[in-house]
C-alpha cells in the first residue's frame, strides 16, 4: 500500500506525497490519521442526534476539538500515541453512543420486542428513511387523523418499537431493505419519502422519483426538496396529491426492538438455556450492508449458524437475513435485532452483562463477532470495541483500503482482528 497526503504546502510534485511524506510522515501515520478522521465522522453523527434531543456531552465536544489538532500537519509523528488515539476515539465513541441511547429511552421510552408488518395499507404514504427517530415523530404528530400511512424504511424500522412511537396507529408498516437498494424500492413506492439522515443516493437521469423525495437536516439531494425545521406540510401536500396505495398483504413479518433494556428482562432464561448446554454460542452478525460482492456471505453465514446458537444483529446489515425464520430455543428468538447502528451500545450492553453473570471477561463469553462495515460509523463502532479489548473480531466483506498492512498487523498482533473468509471456514474455526 502507499500513502496519499496533499494537506500541506510541502507536498510532492504539488499534486500529493505517495510513497512517504515530505515532512517525514510514513504511511502507518497517515492511515491513523485517516482512521481517526472516520471515527470522527462517527461520532459526530451520533452526537448531532443526541444534541436534536437536548443532550450533549462536554467531554465528547472537547475530544472532536483536541482530535482535529492531533491531525494538522506536523504535529505528531508517534506511532504509539496515534494508536493511543484512535482507541481514544473508540472510548469517546462508547460514550457519545450512551448519550444518544439514553436521550432516545427517556424521550421515546424504552424499545419492547416488536412485529411489523411488510405489506401496504390502503391509503396515502410517505415513506420515511435515515436514522432521525425526532423526525418521525414530528411527522407522525403532524400526520395524525390526515388519513396518510407512515411506512419506515432502512434504518428506521427499529422506530416501530419504541412506546412513543408504537402509539401512532398510523405507523403502519416498513417497505423496503437496506439503503443501498433505494433506487428500486423509492421508483416503486407510490407515496411521498422523506430522508432524515444518511444514506441517501444521488438522483441520475434514471430516477422519476425526484419531484416527491423530501430531505431534512444535514441531508440534501441536487433534485429533491429541502424541508426546513419539522414543518412537513409539503411532504404530507405531496402525499395527498399522490394516488393512494393499494392494500397490500406481506411477504414476511419482521421482528425488532430487542434493546438491552428488553434483552436483560431475559436475562435469567438466556443464563439458565446456556447452563443447561441449549445455547452454545452466540454471534453478533451485523454492521452495514452495501453493494459490493461477496456480502451474500453474511446471509449464508446467518443460514448456516447451528440450531443451537443465537445471532444477535444491528444496524443496516441486517436487512441480508431478518426476513428469514430462525424460530426459537426455549421461547428465546434465535435472531434478536437490536435496532440501528445508533443501538450498537445495546449489543455492547448485553456483551457486558452476560460477562458480570458468567463472572468472566467479555472475550472469555461464548460470543463472536462478525462484522460488515461500509462507513464511518462502523468505522466508529469497531474502535470501540476494540477500546473494550474485545477480540478475534472478524471483518468484511474487505479491509478498509484506508488500514495500511503495517497498522492491520498491529491490530491483528493485538486484538486478533481479521478478515472474514468463507461462511464455512469461519464458523469451523468459531466453533472449534
Amino acid at each position: 500500500m502507499s500513502m496519499f497526503c496533499y494537506q500541506c504546502e510541502q507536498t510532492a510534485g504539488g499534486t500529493g506525497c505517495t510513497k512517504v511524506g515530505v515532512c517525514g510522515k510514513n504511511e502507518d501515520i497517515a492511515s491513523l490519521q485517516d482512521t481517526l478522521i472516520y471515527g470522527l465522522k462517527g461520532i459526530a453523527a451520533y452526537a448531532h442526534h443526541a444534541r436534536e434531543l437536548g443532550a450533549r456531552d462536554e467531554q465528547v465536544d472537547a475530544f472532536m476539538h483536541d482530535a482535529l489538532f492531533f491531525t494538522l500537519t506536523n504535529v505528531n509523528f508517534s506511532l504509539e500515541k496515534h494508536i493511543e488515539m484512535v482507541l481514544k476515539c473508540g472510548e469517546i465513541n462508547l460514550r457519545v453512543m450512551e448519550l444518544l441511547d439514553k436521550a432516545h429511552v427517556d424521550h421515546f421510552g424504552s424499545p419492547v420486542p416488536t412485529e411489523v408488518f411488510t405489506g401496504f395499507k390502503a391509503g396515502y404514504g410517505i415513506l420515511v428513511t435515515g436514522h432521525d427517530l425526532l423526525d418521525l415523530e414530528e411527522l407522525l404528530k403532524q400526520t395524525e387523523g390526515t388519513g396518510i400511512n407512515v411506512y419506515t424504511h432502512g434504518e428506521m424500522l427499529p422506530g416501530h418499537a419504541y412506546p412513543e412511537l408504537k402509539k401512532y396507529k398510523h405507523l403502519v408498516g416498513n417497505y423496503g431493505t437496506a439503503w443501498q437498494n433505494q433506487r428500486k424500492e423509492f421508483e416503486a413506492f407510490p407515496g411521498a419519502i422523506l430522508v432524515t439522515t444518511n444514506c441517501v443516493m444521488p438522483l441520475t437521469a434514471n430516477e422519476t422519483y425526484g419531484d416527491r423525495i423530501f430531505t431534512r437536516s444535514v441531508t440534501g439531494l441536487q433534485g429533491g426538496t429541502h424541508v426546513e425545521g419539522h414543518d412537513f406540510s409539503a411532504v404530507i401536500a405531496k402525499a395527498k396529491a399522490l394516488p393512494v396505495l393499494p392494500e397490500k398483504a406481506g411477504d414476511y413479518t419482521l421482528t425488532t426492538g430487542f434493546h438491552h433494556n428488553a434483552i436483560l428482562g431475559l436475562a435469567d432464561k438466556i443464563v439458565e438455556a446456556v447452563k443447561a448446554g441449549k445455547i452454545k454460542r452466540f454471534f453478533l452478525i451485523g454492521g452495514c450492508d452495501g453493494a459490493k460482492p461477496g456480502r451474500n456471505y453474511y446471509t449464508e453465514l446467518a443460514e448456516k449458524v447451528p440450531q443451537d446458537c443465537v445471532i444477535l444483529t444491528v444496524a443496516c446489515g441486517k436487512y441480508r437475513f431478518n426476513h428469514l425464520d430462525f424460530g426459537d430455543i426455549d421461547g428465546i428468538p434465535r435472531l434478536i435485532d437490536l435496532g440501528q447502528c445508533n443501538n450498537a451500545y445495546s449489543g455492547i450492553q448485553v456483551a457486558i452483562a452476560l460477562a458480570k453473570v458468567f463472572n468472566c471477561g467479555v472475550n472469555d463469553l461464548p460470543l463472536s463477532f462478525v462484522l460488515s462495515w461500509f462507513e464511518q460509523k462502523a468505522v466508529a463502532i469497531l474502535l470501540t470495541l476494540l477500546h473494550l479489548g474485545v477480540k478475534n473480531i472478524r471483518l468484511g466483506p474487505t479491509a478498509p483500503a484506508f488500514v495500511s498492512p503495517g497498522v492491520f498487523k498491529v491490530l491483528n498482533e493485538n486484538f486478533g482482528l481479521q478478515p472474514i473468509t468463507t461462511p464455512d471456514e469461519d464458523l469451523k474455526a468459531i466453533m472449534g
